[in-house]
């Protein structure tokens, strides 16, 4: 994630220029396509080589750490999928006019923020406060 999000130049507003505007909602569209295309082209590779190095161990430690090893790709490639499935509401949301704008409150969350995550849907008051509850559910 951070090598593709790190090609792009952070968005530097002008002076007086409006939130989301459409040079904004550019930027943040084509900075996520750009990151959902990384993360589906390393999906269809690690398919890939996952299908060419079936090899059959003899050694049943041999076997184990090569089915351990698939399985931490596997786990690693469902977050990947999870995450272009967020990408892609991320999108809708630019084609809604949502995008930009926190969904608890309602206030802008930031040009900063976005760049750093720009599939965030909350300001960071809000997110915060989120987890703060969250910690003291899980307690």
């Amino acid at each position: 994630m951070a090598e593709t999000l790190m090609r792009f130049e952070p968005y530097k507003a002008k002076k007086g220029e409006e939130y989301m505007n459409a040079k904004q909602l550019g930027h943040f569209r084509k900075m996520l396509e750009a990151w959902k295309a990384e993360l589906s082209q390393d999906i269809d590779s690690t398919l890939h080589s996952m299908q060419d190095e079936q090899t059959v161990f003899a050694d049943p430690n041999d076997r184990a750490t090569q089915e351990s090893d698939m399985a931490l790709e596997l786990r690693n490639r469902d977050r990947e999928r999870k995450l272009i499935k967020k990408i892609n509401e991320t999108i809708a949301n630019i084609d809604s006019g949502d995008y930009g704008y926190c969904e608890s409150c309602g206030i802008e969350i930031g040009l900063d923020r976005l760049q750093a995550r720009p599939t965030a849907t909350m300001c960071i008051d809000c997110k915060t406060l989120e987890e703060i509850r969250e910690r003291q559910v899980a307690k």
